[in-house]
């Protein structure tokens, strides 16, 4: 039955377009973290830790499936049956979309601290060497001479946080004038050559396969990027941009029908120790802890104007608005 269920598991991954690693045998615990594209760096390495923290304060081994895709399409594939004992998403939408399905218990954004977001990030802009197209801010991406790449905001979460960033900037612009904010993220949008499914895939676009003279990416993304290929890339840090909070929660359905309620539990809680908010700022996602963050001033513009998702009226208000069938995005984006 253990290996039926890996096997499953195994193919759901497949056929949900994310990836999976890894497979527990009898002498472990094995917990599922469904989580989203540029992720997967992160959880290695915490996961590692995490194994070694487990050990020493219970005596068991613990082995964690990874399972990676774009957050939106990682949420659904779990609302269809995809089992997780945690999901480690890129926005608060996502999470709540499987509390609506029965999965998650009202309130997991209060379980675990700073609304259940142990780390933040926020949206750069990655320019090859040079920055040959001069570019600086959101202006330059509805330039008719720039190709962008962003990924696709109806399955990416990372795409969704790229095009309220958007939004936010030019809101301000025109002085909350809509139909010109409108026009003007609407405008980016045909300069976009790609919509990939995810924030890995549109890194992909642009840094393998060299297309495109911008990617509108995570911060963690765009530095990832710079330190593989230093003399390739450069970031640039737009004048506006949002702080974007990918959320976790424990699947309680899945847990109490698993038994591993405690281990999913403290999985996620040790991602506040010292230890793991290292780890995320290592990986260029910044840490919640404000001493430790302070570390790392050297790494991240702690100065950049950073609007929230409360300046959208949360994420129902959001989503509705923009992202829902019918939506602002789907309106501009009609070819």
């Amino acid at each position: 039955m253990k290996i039926q269920k890996c096997i499953g598991l195994l193919l759901a991954a497949v056929l949900a377009g994310g990836t999976f690693t890894g497979c527990g045998d009898h002498n472990t615990v094995s917990i599922v973290n469904v989580s989203y594209d540029p992720t997967r760096e992160l959880y290695t390495d915490y996961n590692t830790i995490f194994a070694e923290h487990w050990k020493e304060q219970t005596g068991q081994d613990v082995e964690v499936i990874q399972s990676h895709g774009g957050s939106g399409k990682q949420a659904l594939e779990v609302a269809n049956g995809l089992e997780a004992d945690v999901v480690t998403l890129a926005l608060e939408y996502d999470i709540d979309s499987l509390e609506k399905a029965g999965l998650i218990e009202d309130g997991w954004v209060d379980e675990f601290p700073d609304d259940s977001a142990p780390y933040t990030s926020t949206i750069v802009f990655l320019v090859r060497k040079d920055n040959p197209k001069h570019i600086q801010d959101w202006d330059d991406l509805v330039r008719d001479d720039v190709d962008v790449i962003t990924p696709n905001p109806k399955t990416s979460g990372g795409a969704r946080w790229n095009y309220l960033a958007a939004w936010a900037y030019a809101d301000r612009k025109y002085n909350g004038d809509t139909q010109q904010t409108e026009d003007f993220v609407k405008k980016m949008y045909q300069n976009v050559l790609v919509l990939d499914s995810g924030a890995r895939g549109a890194t992909t676009t642009f840094v393998e396969n060299g297309q495109g003279d911008v990617l509108v990416a995570w911060e963690n993304e765009a530095y990832l990027s710079m330190r593989d290929n230093p003399e390739d890339y450069e970031i640039v840090n737009p004048s506006i941009s949002i702080l974007a909070q990918p959320s976790v929660a424990v699947v309680d359905d899945v847990v109490d029908d698993r038994g591993t309620r405690d281990v999913a539990t403290e999985y996620l809680q040790y991602l506040y120790s010292d230890a793991a908010q290292r780890i995320a700022a290592k990986h260029y996602y910044r840490p919640t802890n404000s001493e430790i963050l302070k570390e790392y001033a050297d790494v991240f513009d702690l100065n950049i104007d950073l609007v929230s998702i409360q300046d959208f009226g949360g994420w129902d208000e959001a989503q509705k608005v923009h992202f829902s069938d019918g939506g602002i995005f789907d309106q501009i984006y009609e070819k």
